[in-house]
Parts: structure tokens; C-alpha cells; sequence
């Protein structure tokens, strides 16, 4: 078969180096003892018994696969161990011969194989022979006599497996010969536990010769507790391979690393020359064909199973088994028998009811050895559990897929923009900028409120196709928005990035179908660069969406970014110093939303949250005054003003006999901060609150950000016992890599999942994804954003233990909190307390 790795050619006929000279050694002696003693014929009868004992043990083998060959240890010591002892010495050598002739005519082996292994047999009994000839003649069965023929039979083992090593180091390679060593330990034990046997029966022939019939009782039972004996072995063998080769297929998680896990150990499993996985092209995944093979250390991009056996899988649904020990499909025994292949197994890999690749293996080691249904039976096991792993790792893949990608334009989203983009920032190259274009769809949102959502989605579609086909092949293009586009790349500077905008929205305008209607659709462009107006992918980003919005108002349509649209920015700045007294002054309040158990709807905790009341411009948002805590230095007093209060009042429940756990947001940057841990060890023994009633909720985006250098922290607050929570989870890059390294207790998935959930069966899936995988990973997940009795039923039946939402109440102040508890819950006695249950969710 084209491709298929071939072995040396005439590699078998270097057998003839090992076996000519042993044929030589053999008849040299068999002349010698027939010149000493040339009576030796006249014991003929002893002879023929001997040919025959001998050839009945050979029949009873246990076999040993090394390689591409298959190895059999046999009870036929006994046989030698009499013959030894009663036979004349050339009556020996005839008969050890004639009993492996007749064993290796009844195999079907090749003339190479069938005259090595009989030339190995005759010289084997010729070297035990030289032992015997170097003593005294042997009379009597006495202790002497055995120290003789065990001598006899270790110098038979000797030169069996010296010419056997010699033979496979010849033919392929020295590796081979050294394998053959590693394998014969248990051969020599059996070889040894056999002579002993066969002492036994001559010391039993020495003293009735009427014995001999409750020893060929005792052989024919030996022979049947032997092969039980090996196929039990063989069997509780498989059990083992077959768990250990699971496991490793369970651990594996990537559709890329898992051939390397499986194939060689299937091959081996199998005992087969070939092991291949195939799996069926499917959407952006790439066909895989990769192949294990007997002598090559690495994976094969090839199969040696004709298309046509593979096809006959698909079709059917079903296992195929094609060689001499099963009868159905023969019609393709002869597409093997020209591929060079004399049987294969091949078990679908099923994924509902659809097939999406197979498992095969090919070529039985051993010359006379087969697959049967037996090992058809332990590869439907195998591939079960392969099926499984590649069904989790794509849905694995497809998660990480649609956590970095737009569903509706396949585009890059957001945050793959943001990655992408420090990527390019952190290389730096003389005469070039890094610039965002933020391209704004004007006219959006009428499309939607006068012709449906379908027609939006429709031209968000159509306006991306077109703006990924004039981005320049150095561009890289996402959606970044509900009407948002990113188009981020190198340029020679801010001109030439306005020129570029300017050509690119001109190329996007024009008219576009929707339905039946014909739309003229513009965009507005914002511009940003780097170095210039920023040096990192938010602060870009920021800026260009400020320069987009102010774009809309011009004639022109494109809007480079400056510091007078940063309007916002500088209200926060004004609000810096009132934050500031507002703190000192205690001017802050600490809301309090409650967490809810799913299963029995007992309020088990509350989460802190700060709202501020400014005196001119009112309320203001909490990610305002965070971020200006954050710029401005304040974000420590901030998170201990709130982490006091919560302090105090989980104190004043636990006194009332009503325990309630807290929750506090921690900020990255906090985490930064060597000292903040001795500040919670503080103010828990301040306040006498057990710290496993304390979690603090760590955004993922944050922590990904600085994950080396807030890790120490992390850990140092969990050696304090209070426990960690990843808030947002599923809005990070890569959480499913990193969360088994973080020192968390609790994942907290992000509400723009869990308000989908209900009527977006991609938010539902990831929602049932993410409550798997926590799951396994030992960690409890709380699920924000529950508004809804149909979203609170789809998280309890997933085994989602805790939930937050509207549904069950709004951020409190302490006062309406306690009214809430007191109308809304009713006490319920427990071994720690009294705890608060919900009467009805409304």
C-alpha cells in the first residue's frame, strides 16, 4: 500500500545467519552421540513416546507478544527433562526435532520462521545433551540426577533465548533483541517450575513404571490448569489496560493531544500492528487520520484499511470485523487480502446517533494468531470512551470558540479583539502605529423596531461580509458591539490611519438588501492609536468609541480621538475629592442583595454592594466612583468601609441566633496589595466573625490581567479561611485553563449568561457547560442575574446550588433588608441556627 511503512527488504532471510549455524551445531552432535553409541536406534518406542509428549506440550502454549512476533512458552521442559534421562542422545536430538517439525507444520508458519524454530529446538536439546555427555551415565532419579538435568535444562533456556534474541536483533534491529530479554523473565519461571514437574514425574517412573498412567492423568489436568491459568492472566491483563487506557483518554481534553494517548496504547491493548483514529471532517474542524504502528515510535498520517471497510462503518452504524475467524462481510477479504492486510477491527464513534470518526486496528501480531469477537467486544469498550472524550473536548473547543467569537458574524468578539490588540501593543516597530477603527452602524437600531430583529441580525451580517472583504490581509476585523466593528492594524501614523478610514467607510457605504427593502447604510468611524492616545487595548478602545459616537454628527463620518471627548473622564476626576469626604464622612451605603440556596430556597448569605447618593449629581453609577477609587488611590478604603459593614452585621445575625453569610468584591488591584490580607485577619478577629462566612468575589477579567501576581494573595486568603469566588466567570480569556489553578471555592457566572439562558440556547449551553465543569472540578456555583421562574427552574435542574437575582429581591439597604427577611422568608430551625426560608418567590 503506498505510504505504508515497509520493512527491510529480505529482513526475514537474515533469520538464515541464526538458523544455518545452529543447523550445522545440531547435526555435528547428532553425528557425534550416533558414532558413540550406535545402538541408539533399538530404543525407538521410548523415542516415539518422547516425539509424542513432547509435541502434545508444545500444543499447550502461552504466548508473548514482543513487536511484530509472537513468542510461546510451552510445558515441553517435561518432555525434555525425560528424554534427557531415558533416551539415547541422537533418539533425543531426532525426537525433540520431530515433535517441533510436526508443532510448526500444524501452524502454517513461513519456511524462515517454521525451520528457525525447529533448528532452535534441535540445537537447544544438543547443548543439554553436551551437559548430560560432560557427567557420569544416569542410573538412578537421586538428587544428583537433578542437579544434571536442571544444568541441562538452564543451558536449554539458554541457547532458546540467546538464538531467539540473536534472531530479532538480526531482523529488526538490536532494540528488538533487547525487548526479547525484557519479555522471557516469565518464561523462565515457567520453564523452571516445568523441570521441576518433570523431576517429579521421573522420580515417579524410577519407582513404578504403572505410574506413567496417573501421569498422563495428571499432564492432560496440568495442561487445562494452565491454559485456564493464562487465559484468566490474559483476561484480568485487558481489564487492566483497558481501565488504565480510559483513564488516560478521560484526562485528555484536547482532540490534539488525544491520539498521542490513545494509539499506542490501543496497539498494544490489541496486540495489533496498526491502531488508527479517524475522525470525519465537521464544520471547522479538519479531518484526523493518524495511525500507532508496531515500529515506529511516532504517529503515522496513514491507515493500511482500504476506504471501502471504513465506508461500510458509516453506512451500517455499526462494528466491522473482517479476517479468518469471522464469517461476516467476506466480500471484503479480498480488498484486504490486497492491501496486504489479513484482518481488521473497526468500531464506530458515535455522538448521539450521529458517527463522527472510527477506532480500528489492523494485522493480529503473531503468524498463526487472529482477532475474534472477544477482542471486537473490548474495542466497542475502548471507543465508547474515546467518543466521549472527543464529544467533550469539541464541546470544550466550541465553548472556548464562542467565548472569543460573535455568533451572528462569526467574527472575532470583543474580548479576542482586546487580546489581540495588546498582542500587537507590546511589540513595538519604528514609523508605525498600532490603530483602532471602530466603525459604528448607523440606522441599526431602526431596522429592528420597524422590520424585526432577524432584519438587523440580516445587516449586521451583510456589513460585516463587506467590511472583512475591504480590511487589508494585516487587518484584523471584529464585532465589538451590538452595532460595533473593530478593525485593528499597523500604519505609518495618525494621517495615514484617517486616510485609511476614510477610504474603508466610503467602500462600505452603498446600498445593502434586507428583505425586500434596499437600505443606504452608513457607519461612523472612530480612530485611535497607539502610542498616542493610549497604551493599553481598553484605553484604546474607550477612545475610540468616544471618537466613533462624536463622528455621528459629522458631515465626513470620521472622528480621530482627542481629549475634549473624554467628558466623561473628567466628571469622575471632578468627583474624585467628593468621594473622598464622602468616605471619611460615612457618607457611603452598603446594599445588601441576598444569595439563595436553589434546592430548598434557604437565604444563606447576602452580598455587600456600595451605592453613593452625590449631593449635586445625584446617584452615581458603581462602576463611576469605582474606577475613580481606582485611579485616585481610594479603592483600599473603599473595599474596608464595605467589608466593615458587612462584618458588623453578619456579627449582629450571628448573635441573633440567624447566621448570614457576606460577600465583598474585591478588585484586582486590591489583590495587588501585600498588606490586604493582614487587614481581613483584622478586622475577623475585630469583629469575632468565623472567616469561612466571608467570600470574597473576584472579577475573572481582573484577575487575568495580573493572575501571577495576585495568586500569592489569593492564597494567602485562602490560608485564612475565608473563601474566594471567580465573579463574571465565562467573561474572561481562557478561565477554563486557569481555573484549576486558582485557589477558588466558588465560580459565579456572569448574569449576561444566565438572563439569556432562558430563550438563547447558545447562554444555555454555556450555562449548562460551566455548571459541569465546576461541578467536577469540586466548586459551588452561584449563578447572578436569576429574574425569572423558567431561568431559576433551568439552574436547579443543571444542580446550580445557589442563585441571585431580582427574582428573588433587588439590592436592600440594611433597614429593607431586615422588612424583607421579616415578610419575605420564615425561620426554620437547623443545627447551626436558625436559618431563613423563602415562603414564595414573587
Amino acid at each position: 500500500m503506498p505510504g505504508r511503512p515497509q520493512p527491510r527488504q529480505g529482513s526475514a532471510d537474515y533469520a538464515w545467519l541464526i538458523t544455518g549455524p545452529m543447523v550445522l551445531f545440531s547435526s555435528a552432535c547428532l553425528a557425534y552421540f550416533w558414532v558413540t553409541d550406535p545402538s541408539w536406534y533399538q530404543q525407538w518406542l521410548g523415542g516415539l513416546l518422547i516425539l509424542g509428549l513432547y509435541y502434545l506440550t508444545q500444543r499447550a502454549t502461552f504466548n508473548i507478544v514482543v513487536r511484530r512476533s509472537s513468542f510461546e512458552f510451552s510445558m515441553t521442559e517435561l518432555a525434555v527433562v525425560l528424554g534427557l534421562f531415558y533416551l539415547p542422545h541422537a533418539m533425543m536430538i531426532l525426537a525433540v526435532t520431530g515433535g517441533m517439525l510436526f508443532t510448526q507444520l500444524w501452524t502454517g508458519l513461513t519456511p524462515v520462521k517454521l525451520w528457525f524454530n525447529v533448528a532452535k529446538a534441535a540445537a537447544s536439546a544438543s547443548a543439554s545433551l553436551l551437559v548430560i555427555a560432560a557427567f557420569p551415565p544416569l542410573h538412578d532419579a537421586d538428587p544428583g540426577t537433578w542437579g544434571i538435568l536442571c544444568a541441562a535444562i538452564a543451558v536449554n533456556q539458554l541457547v532458546s533465548l540467546v538464538t531467539l534474541a540473536g534472531v530479532m536483533s538480526v531482523v529488526n534491529g538490536l532494540r528488538a533483541g533487547q525487548d526479547v530479554f525484557r519479555a522471557s523473565w516469565s518464561g523462565l519461571a515457567i520453564a523452571a517450575t516445568n523441570a521441576a514437574a518433570g523431576l517429579l514425574f521421573l522420580v515417579a517412573l524410577e519407582a513404578s513404571r504403572w505410574s506413567a498412567l496417573l501421569l498422563i492423568v495428571l499432564v492432560a489436568a496440568l495442561i487445562l490448569v494452565f491454559r485456564s491459568y493464562a487465559d484468566f492472566f490474559r483476561q484480568h491483563r485487558t481489564l487492566a489496560d483497558v481501565y488504565e487506557l480510559t483513564q488516560a483518554v478521560q484526562r485528555e481534553k484536547t482532540d490534539n493531544a488525544l491520539p498521542d494517548v490513545l494509539l499506542g496504547r490501543v496497539r498494544a491493548l490489541m496486540r495489533a500492528e496498526f491502531a488508527t483514529l479517524w475522525l470525519a471532517p465537521q464544520g471547522r474542524y479538519p479531518e484526523v487520520l493518524l495511525s500507532a504502528h508496531v515500529e515506529n515510535r511516532g504517529l503515522l498520517d496513514l491507515s493500511p484499511v482500504p476506504v471501502t471497510v471504513r465506508e461500510r462503518v458509516l453506512e451500517q452504524h455499526r462494528p466491522v470485523a473482517v479476517g479468518p475467524k469471522f464469517e461476516a462481510n467476506e466480500d471484503l477479504a479480498a480488498q484486504l487480502r490486497a492491501a496486504k492486510v489479513k484482518d481488521v477491527v473497526i468500531i464506530p464513534l458515535r455522538s448521539g446517533q450521529a458517527t463522527v470518526g472510527t477506532l480500528e486496528v489492523a494485522n493480529r501480531l503473531g503468524d498463526n494468531r487472529y482477532f475474534r469477537d472477544g477482542d471486537v467486544q473490548v474495542l466497542e469498550t475502548v471507543a465508547a470512551h474515546v467518543a466521549v472524550a472527543v464529544e467533550n473536548s469539541r464541546l470544550v473547543d466550541r465553548l472556548r470558540y464562542d467565548a472569543y467569537h460573535d455568533r451572528l458574524t462569526a467574527m472575532p468578539n470583543r474580548r479576542r479583539m482586546l487580546d489581540a490588540l495588546a498582542e500587537s501593543v507590546q511589540v513595538q516597530v519604528e514609523d508605525e502605529v498600532v490603530a483602532v477603527l471602530l466603525f459604528d452602524v448607523d440606522g441599526q437600531r431602526n431596522v429592528n423596531e420597524s422590520m424585526g430583529h432577524a432584519a438587523g441580525d440580516k445587516l449586521l451580517a451583510e456589513v460585516a461580509e463587506r467590511l472583512r472583504g475591504i480590511a487589508g490581509p494585516g487587518a484584523l476585523v471584529g464585532r465589538v458591539g451590538g452595532d460595533e466593528f473593530m478593525v485593528t492594524l499597523r500604519t505609518e501614523g495618525i494621517e495615514a490611519t484617517i486616510d485609511l478610514a476614510t477610504q474603508m467607510r466610503e467602500r462600505l457605504r452603498g446600498p445593502m438588501t434586507v428583505g425586500s427593502l434596499t437600505l443606504d447604510v452608513d457607519t461612523a468611524v472612530g480612530v485611535s492609536v497607539y502610542p498616542d492616545h493610549g497604551s493599553d487595548p481598553e484605553t484604546l478602545l474607550q477612545r475610540a468609541e468616544l471618537a466613533a459616537n462624536a463622528a455621528k454628527v459629522l458631515p465626513y463620518g470620521v472622528q480621530p480621538f482627542h481629549p475634549a471627548l473624554e467628558s466623561r473622564a473628567v466628571r469622575r476626576l471632578g468627583i474624585a475629592a467628593d468621594l473622598r469626604r464622602a468616605i471619611d464622612n460615612d457618607q457611603l451605603d452598603v446594599y445588601f442583595q441576598p444569595k439563595v440556596t436553589l434546592t430548598d430556597r434557604h437565604v444563606l448569605g447576602v452580598e455587600c454592594l456600595a451605592r453613593w447618593v452625590h449631593p449635586t449629581h445625584g446617584e452615581v453609577a458603581p462602576e463611576d466612583f469605582v474606577a475613580v477609587a481606582e485611579h485616585t488611590g481610594q479603592l483600599a478604603r473603599l473595599t474596608e468601609v464595605v467589608l466593615t459593614a458587612g462584618l458588623r452585621h453578619c456579627r449582629a445575625w450571628a448573635d441573633a441566633d440567624r447566621p448570614l453569610s457576606i460577600a465583598v468584591n474585591l478588585s484586582a488591584r486590591t489583590l495587588l496589595d501585600s498588606r490586604f490580607p493582614d487587614l481581613v485577619q483584622a478586622l475577623l478577629e475585630e469583629h469575632g466573625v468565623d472567616p469561612g462566612q466571608v467570600t470574597f468575589e473576584i472579577s475573572e477579567p481582573g484577575m487575568l490581567n495580573d493572575i501571577e501576581r495576585v495568586l500569592p494573595t489569593l492564597y494567602r486568603l485562602r490560608d485564612l479561611g475565608v473563601r474566594l469566588s471567580v465573579d463574571d466567570f465565562g467573561t474572561g480569556a481562557s478561565s477554563l485553563g486557569y481555573l484549576r489553578q486558582w485557589p477558588v471555592h466558588e465560580v459565579k457566572i456572569d448574569d449576561t449568561f444566565v438572563q439569556g439562558m432562558a430563550t438563547d440556547s447558545g447562554d444555555l449551553a454555556i450555562v449548562r457547560a460551566i455548571v459541569s465543569l465546576a461541578r467536577e472540578f469540586g466548586l459551588t456555583v452561584v449563578a447572578e442575574g436569576v429574574e425569572s421562574e423558567l431561568t431559576l427552574d433551568l439552574l436547579g435542574e443543571m444542580g446550580c446550588e445557589i442563585g441571585q437575582g431580582y427574582l428573588f429581591s433587588r439590592p436592600l439597604p440594611f433597614e429593607r433588608l431586615e422588612a424583607w427577611l421579616s415578610a419575605q422568608t420564615e425561620p426554620e430551625s437547623t443545627p447551626t441556627g436558625e436559618v431563613r426560608r423563602l415562603r414564595a418567590v414573587i
